[in-house]
């Protein structure tokens, strides 16, 4: 293994030159550890990076060059990405849950000069890698066995670093496509950067935190979001391969900061193991990806002593705001929009809504990415004239700038010429007793239009039934605002990063006012 570089240029606005400034003094500082024990250091890390990225550059993998990667969470993955960081490579990582089908779609349309799977799948991509006429097809396994590291090891490092210009691209992410086809969200070194050295400042990352790490790296919370705060800190990150409460909990006494989505506090909560003693040494806990739930806040509050604090974010601008690290944290608000970050609440037309009105939240910063790979019109359509993005959520923002979300715009219900914001009809419903959670969706209905359906988790022993929590909502919402459905389930549908799926539920309940 090579030590670490030395020799590369200094100021560079390539995002892993940014990251490396943050690495520690000594380079055998432990970075990335497995629950079994395993270290990789900091210098490992770098020399790892510089092995593969030699491995691209004897590949033809040129900056701008998509590496498209599919692979479980590994610390050899990370060195993936950090090679394709240095190298001015475009990194596009993909869900591990795509099946090979999906795969054809994100082959075809960033045209990867390499992609990288798990072993198990070569042979179900390989064909689809053939016929998308990719030139290089690897594989990498969560011990970090496989054709890539195996010539890393017979490769010559690639040490130095490319020396990108701000807006060159570093990573193509791809939305989750829940209204048609997946579009990639092309981030640049600076997009990324810029957001990463704001969140380090805002939560207060000083020397000492160390970092448990249990999300996935192919997505903007996982891959950005923590791993980059920690790295640019050089802080020690627990790398767990998937969230594991029992771990979680065996970790909090030997951490300080956790990120997570709701699930992982609604578990964490569920442990025995979860007490003020054990979260003693910790002194934050991040919430995102999916709305947090007043109940699991002030329980994990009063459990724990500690609040959670809840951001918000998305694929196209990572970061957007977040609730003050020193000030009050309040439930079911993300908080103020992050330094550079400008924000506005809109109509459809572009124009202001007045404070406390609902409004698309419409952004523009540093952070915001610069539009959709080779999809021009759709990145128009996205885009008012003045720079501002439209993320398509819909917000009140006070007077002060709290921002609070009230729900998708595409979520929106109109039933009977009644504009039907779900957000408040489930937050009605989550603070009935017995409810674990809820999703509200509109479906086709043949007298209004659109029919709202309330879809529960409940507890067992609470024995609700569908007039049972009607009843009870009749002195906090208007008639037309009452689910004229209510299906009790005993789980929603969710994405790999814990966001209830609605277009499953507006699919299989389509047809619930049918005659």
């Amino acid at each position: 293994m090579v030590g670490i570089c030395t020799t590369a240029k200094y100021m560079s606005d390539n995002l892993y030159q940014a990251l490396r400034r943050g690495f520690p003094a000594d380079p055998t500082a432990p970075c990335l550890e497995t629950f079994d024990g395993q270290v990789t250091s900091y210098s490992d890390l770098d020399a790892g990076s510089a092995q593969i990225a030699g491995v691209l550059h004897a590949l033809g993998v040129t900056p701008g060059d998509r590496v498209m990667v599919q692979v479980d969470k590994s610390p050899q993955a990370v060195m993936l990405y950090l090679a394709c960081l240095r190298a001015g490579a475009v990194y596009v990582p993909l869900n591990t849950a795509y099946t090979a089908a999906e795969l054809g779609y994100f082959l075809s349309d960033s045209e990867p000069q390499l992609v990288v799977c798990h072993p198990d799948a070569l042979q179900t991509i390989k064909p689809q890698a053939q016929r998308g006429g990719v030139p290089h097809l690897l594989t990498l396994d969560a011990a970090g066995a496989g054709t890539l590291m195996e010539r890393a090891i017979g490769t010559t490092p690639r040490v130095e670093i490319k020396d990108s210009d701000a807006d060159d691209l570093a990573a193509i992410l791809y939305t989750s496509g829940t209204t048609g086809r997946s579009k990639g969200a092309m981030l640049t070194h600076a997009n990324l950067a810029s957001n990463a050295l704001t969140l380090h400042q805002i939560w207060g990352f000083v020397p000492g935190d160390v970092l448990i790490h249990a999300l996935p790296i192919f997505h903007v919370h996982g891959l950005f979001v923590a791993l980059h705060t920690a790295l640019l800190n050089g802080s020690r990150i627990y790398f767990l391969p998937h969230f594991n409460a029992d771990q979680v909990i065996s970790l909090l006494p030997r951490a300080t900061v956790l990120m997570g989505v709701p699930t992982f506090y609604t578990r964490l909560l569920n442990h025995p193991g979860l007490t003020r003693e054990a979260c003693h040494h910790m002194r934050l806990f991040v919430s995102g990806s999916a709305p947090l739930l007043e109940d699991t806040f002030q329980a994990f509050a009063q459990r724990t002593g500690q609040r959670i604090l809840e951001r918000y974010g998305m694929t196209e601008a990572g970061m957007i705001t977040s609730n003050p690290l020193d000030g009050e944290r309040l439930p079911e608000t993300v908080g103020y929009p992050l330094p550079g970050v400008e924000v506005r609440a809109a109509s459809d037309a572009g124009q202001a809504v007045r404070p406390g009105e609902v409004g698309v939240l419409e952004i523009k910063g540093p952070n915001v990415f610069t539009g959709y790979w080779r999809a021009p019109e759709k990145t128009k359509a996205e885009f008012r004239e003045d720079g501002y993005f439209i993320t398509g959520d819909l917000v009140r923002i006070d007077e002060d700038g709290r921002i609070s979300i009230v729900g998708r715009a595409k979520d929106l219900i109109i039933s009977g010429g009644y504009n039907v914001y779900p957000k408040e009809i489930e937050t009605c419903i989550d603070n009935l007793e017995g409810i674990v959670e809820s999703a509200v969706v509109g479906v086709p209905h043949p007298d209004f239009g659109e029919g709202v359906v309330g879809v529960i988790v409940s507890r067992p022993e609470a024995k609700l039934s569908e007039q049972s929590v009607k009843d009870a909502l009749i002195d906090s919402l208007a008639k037309f605002k009452i689910p004229k459905r209510i299906l009790l389930v005993d789980e929603l549908p969710r994405n790999a990063m814990g966001k209830v799926q609605k277009n499953v539920l507006r699919q299989r309940y389509a047809e619930i006012f049918q005659a």
